[in-house]
């Protein structure tokens, strides 16, 4: 059942992730600092966002990742991102993240263009 969330969410995250607004993201981001940085030289609650995009999940040398994050096949797109974001569960279960997000899907395009970002 998971598995279907996760497909049915990727396949419908394209079209809202083309108008992501950066500088709009910035701000959305200052929900996530308690716990991510995009500063790689930080590590918190969660690992560093600098360069997620792209990036396979579980992939922040020295941050302590949950079992199922380091055993997980996920590269971080834009999509997988979205998908993630709306139900951390659904995409990696067991993830460390505790808690799936409240953000508009407009919300998370612009958050996902900010950390798409170079």
């Amino acid at each position: 059942m998971r598995a279907l969330f996760f497909l049915a969410v990727v396949a419908t995250a394209g079209p809202a992730l083309a108008a992501g607004d950066a500088e709009h993201g910035k701000a959305v981001f200052s929900q996530c600092v308690a716990c991510h940085s995009i500063d790689p030289d930080q590590t918190s609650l969660g690992p560093h966002l600098k360069g997620v995009v792209g990036r396979k999940a579980g992939g922040v040398d020295g941050y302590v990742y949950s079992p199922p994050m380091r055993r997980s096949e996920v590269i971080w797109t834009k999509e997988t991102l979205d998908a993630f974001l709306q139900d951390p569960q659904a995409v990696v279960p067991g993830t460390k993240m505790p808690f799936s997000s409240t953000l508009s899907a407009q919300d998370r395009a612009d958050l996902i263009a900010y950390l798409s970002a170079p």
